[in-house]
């Protein structure tokens, strides 16, 4: 498949998101941020939607929107009036049924939200890889440089405080990284599909290992594997890419799961 220029870039992009949704998985798995990751995911689709009706580009204004609807989930979810769960409910419900209300006031732009929903890895351009290889190296060198300090956070949150961490600054880091990459990964599987790869990777890694470090290292090669195999089988039988790969991940979470009950 890689006489192809387009597949070239495709197997690219997916490598990079799959090795960076590995690595913001960690997180999200240790910390129990799954239901975070999908209200972030879901977001993405009035972002998408505004840049659509707007004329100004989707991956942008759903970059702005997404961080922008995660630090509103973060500082309502701060006042403890409220569970988190029903605050990620009610921003997610919201982002949506804006996408969904803007689409609908525009004729012809469904066939392009779709395309959002579902991912388009095969029309990745030479500018997009470019920018998400310069996106993936700066969270890369962000969570290397802050990788104690947000795994001291997420193992004892009260304790962190105590010893003087700034915790709500690394939480509202994070959560703004789980939103780049959520946007990341809408081109290559989906609005619909992305938090799927910030979480099975990282959760078939913590059935092999207790260690952190391995976990992230796991975590990171499962995404990329995950990526390079379901594109493989998306060309291979002619099915949809996005789809592939998170079938690709969860497959290798129950195999795991089944051969960890085993021994």
């Amino acid at each position: 498949m890689l006489e192809y220029a387009f597949a070239e870039r495709a197997l690219a992009a997916a490598l990079i998101v799959g090795v960076l949704c590995g690595l913001l998985g960690f997180f999200v798995v240790l910390r129990r941020l799954a239901f975070i990751g999908v209200g972030i995911s879901h977001s993405a689709i009035g972002g998408v939607a505004i840049g659509l009706v707007a004329g100004i580009d989707p991956r942008l204004s759903a970059t702005v929107f997404s961080v922008a609807v995660a630090l509103g989930m973060f500082t309502v979810a701060r006042g403890r009036r409220v569970g988190e769960d029903a605050i990620i409910g009610v921003f997610l419900s919201g982002a949506m049924a804006l996408g969904l209300l803007l689409t609908g006031l525009q004729h012809g732009y469904q066939k392009d939200l779709f395309a959002y929903l579902f991912g388009s890895l095969l029309a990745v351009t030479a500018s997009d890889l470019a920018l998400l290889g310069g996106l993936a190296t700066l969270l890369v060198v962000v969570i290397a440089l802050s990788f104690r300090e947000m795994l001291f956070v997420a193992f004892d949150e009260e304790v962190a405080r105590a010893y003087g961490r700034p915790v709500d600054l690394l939480d509202a880091m994070l959560i703004v990284m789980l939103a780049l990459t959520v946007v990341a990964g809408v081109r290559i599987v989906g609005v619909l599909l992305v938090e799927a790869l910030l979480v099975v990777p990282a959760a078939t890694a913590a059935l092999w290992t207790l260690d952190f470090r391995r976990q992230v290292a796991l975590s990171m090669l499962l995404g990329a594997g995950s990526a390079a195999a379901g594109l493989w089988c998306s060309f291979a039988f002619d099915l949809a890419a996005g789809a592939s790969i998170v079938l690709v991940a969860v497959a290798t979470f129950f195999g795991s799961w089944m051969v960890r009950r085993a021994v």
